[in-house]
């Protein structure tokens, strides 16, 4: 890890049909070997089955969904004279966007479902619903962060 500089972040650019960032960062989560196309047509046929299933506007749940799983804190490992603490901090908001949507992404693979496309717009409704796995683990983390409450006077 270089100390020299903080590199900057790169801008993501929206995406075409729904002229949204966060879908534009959810294609990339999705997307494996490359294959930006399928990732947005996985991504594209979710919305539109949330959109069928729902009747209201799939890009509101969609955000609604990721406010719900964004972490506020979380553990990060600090090590003080030869102990290894759990130390809670609380998290940036570029950071806790990019945690909820890899966890809604993580298990949206893990799970059961015909496609992804399906697999991704169940997910993403129990999550705007404040249920299913990524909402779990996010409070699986704001537990481990107040169980090491102890320990947030070794914050950096």
């Amino acid at each position: 890890m270089s100390r020299r500089r903080v590199v900057p972040r790169r801008p993501v650019p929206p995406d075409p049909k729904y002229n949204s960032r966060l879908v534009s960062m959810i294609v990339r989560r999705i997307m494996r070997h490359g294959k930006k196309s399928l990732a947005f047509k996985i991504v594209y046929d979710a919305l539109k089955t949330i959109e069928e299933k729902t009747g209201s506007d799939p890009l509101e749940l969609f955000e609604k969904a990721i406010r719900n799983v964004t972490p506020l804190v979380e553990v990060k490992a600090r090590r003080v004279g030869g102990a290894t603490y759990q130390v809670p901090m609380e998290v940036r908001p570029a950071r806790g966007t990019t945690l909820a949507l890899r966890w809604l992404v993580q298990y949206s693979r893990a799970r059961g479902g015909e496609t992804m496309a399906s697999k991704l717009a169940n997910e993403l409704m129990d999550a705007a619903k404040e249920t299913g796995s990524a909402i779990r683990k996010r409070e699986e983390t704001h537990r481990m962060a107040e169980a090491n409450k102890a320990f947030a006077h070794y914050r950096y």
